[in-house]
């Protein structure tokens, strides 16, 4: 069975371009009826950040993401969390001095320093290698005395690649490739604190947990050698690799970074998340008024495609089409248009009712209460205008509260002196038609309008411009058959109280 995981490290929120790594993973296993799972790789406690873990599981919640094992879910091959497996990974460490693939290191910072900065002098760059290691402070150079003495104070475990040896990879995504092991530094795998390094955690965690396809970003490419190493070493069936490519800033200049949301004023975390040291509030995909299922649409055909010139997609759709070949080697640029045109389409494939439930909660907030049926009316009028979720109050809040503003320009371009006098005139139109008809009112004033020959635009959009406070807005009678002739009038009224030439 493909069992395949995503991985974070609760050091902050979750980059966009981690969510796209998972999302890539779940339809992957979903096409092949494999299992998805959730590990938290919390090796470094030194980065570790409160709050982070809860934020990650909320997010893949939210997004409509699941996952069949996990810290969250549990499963057959719990802890699903590093720090609550450290008992395990100093076993692997001795296997693998003992089988003589990696050695004891008792170089102090300063004595790697000092190496750093002679090769620096040299214009060098000093690398802990085959080349190295063999005058350096550890196990391979010192006696068996030596080690015994060292072993009571600090050390490291490092790996140790054997000489003369090229390393095969073979990625699903950009095929073969092959490195010559005596350009590869001997990573650290195991720390005298008791602490694995990321490699070593890594690697045993993939193989206890049965894990057959690693799916990751771009950025753990240059670590893929250590980890097919580190298979051979143990003698453990590797599992087939493939690194996605980046997320590039909207100019393809570069990886995305929140400096370069903040900057053009998109979120490149899936929710909101605030620091807990500092406080500093980032914004979020959820709270910005994406729908999650726009969110998925347009990540997954952010490196890859169908082969067809198909964009819009269900989740299931997703599933059934995704395929590894077809992902692109090149990085892929976020364009911020396209999300906000994924995120309109699938808003206006929802239904009233159901952006209706969405919105009663926006409006309870405001301490708005009115019944579903009327929020609903509300929808259908502003739906199409709608780009984002937190649009609907700005483009529905004059039907639920009367303006208290007016807009100056509109006020300068059409408020005339004799405006409330032709107001006055309409307001008596309106409750002139009983029972009210919109279409019979509308008829009525355009009428009025014409016999007296007065300017169509000026009188409605300063009619609009009372009930609103601006010249936007939905059809002005469907307005006034929303909040009422009498509400209508109390605007109107207020229009000529606040309006003065």
């Amino acid at each position: 069975m493909i069992r395949v995981r995503f991985a974070p490290s609760p050091t902050g929120p979750l980059h966009i371009g981690g969510v796209r790594t998972c999302l890539y993973n779940y339809l992957f296993a979903k096409q092949h009826n494999g299992k998805l799972l959730l590990r938290i790789e919390d090796t470094d406690q030194t980065r570790f950040v409160p709050g982070a873990e809860a934020y990650i599981v909320e997010s893949f919640k939210w997004l409509g993401i699941t996952f069949d094992e996990g810290v969250h879910v549990g499963g057959k091959h719990a802890p699903y969390k590093q720090s609550e497996r450290m008992p395990i990974y100093k076993k692997y460490a001795d296997e693998l001095i003992a089988k003589g693939w990696a050695y004891y290191a008792f170089d102090t910072p300063e004595e790697l320093e000092a190496k750093r900065k002679e090769a620096e002098a040299e214009k060098k760059t000093f690398q802990y290698d085959m080349n190295t290691r063999t005058v350096m402070c550890n196990s391979l150079t010192l006696s068996a005395e030596e080690i015994v003495e060292k072993l009571r104070g600090n050390y490291v475990v490092r790996f140790k690649y054997p000489e003369n040896t090229e390393v095969h990879i073979y990625d699903l995504i950009r095929g073969e490739v092959r490195i010559n092991a005596q350009l590869l530094d001997d990573k650290v795998l195991f720390k005298s604190d008791g602490l694995p390094t990321y490699h070593l955690a890594n690697v045993v965690d993939d193989h206890l947990m049965e894990i057959t396809h690693v799916i990751r970003g771009e950025e753990w490419l240059p670590s893929a050698p250590l980890h097919v190493m580190l298979y051979k070493a143990f003698e453990w069936q590797a599992p087939q690799f493939a690194h996605l490519p980046l997320l590039l800033k909207p100019d393809g200049n570069g990886k995305l970074s929140k400096r370069d949301g903040d900057r053009l004023g998109f979120p490149v975390f899936p929710m909101q998340w605030q620091d807990p040291t500092s406080g500093e509030i980032s914004s979020g995909y959820r709270e910005s008024g994406y729908l999650p299922e726009a969110v998925n649409n347009f990540l997954a055909l952010l490196g890859w495609n169908p082969g067809t010139e198909e964009e819009v997609m269900s989740m299931e759709q997703l599933v059934t089409r995704f395929s590894l070949e077809k992902v692109s080697k090149s990085g892929a640029k976020f364009d911020l248009d396209k999300a906000k045109w994924f995120n309109h389409y699938y808003i206006q494939q929802k239904t009233d009712k159901d952006l209706a439930t969405l919105f009663a909660q926006q409006l309870a907030e405001k301490n708005i209460h009115t019944n579903l049926e009327k929020v609903e009316k509300a929808i259908a009028l502003v739906k199409e205008r709608v780009y984002f979720t937190t649009d609907i109050w700005n483009q529905s809040a004059f039907l639920f509260q009367a303006p208290e503003t007016y807009n100056p320009e509109v006020v300068k371009k059409r408020w005339k002196e004799d405006t409330p006098v032709h107001l006055q005139q309409v307001i008596n139109i309106l409750f002139s038609v009983t029972p009210f008809d919109k279409t019979v009112a509308h008829d009525t004033v355009v009428a009025f309008i014409q016999e007296n020959q007065l300017n169509m635009g000026q009188i409605m959009n300063c009619l609009r411009l009372a009930l609103v406070g601006d010249s936007k807005g939905p059809d002005l009678f469907e307005i006034i058959d929303f909040i009422g002739v009498e509400e209508t009038n109390g605007r109107i009224g207020m229009a000529m109280k606040r309006i003065a030439l």
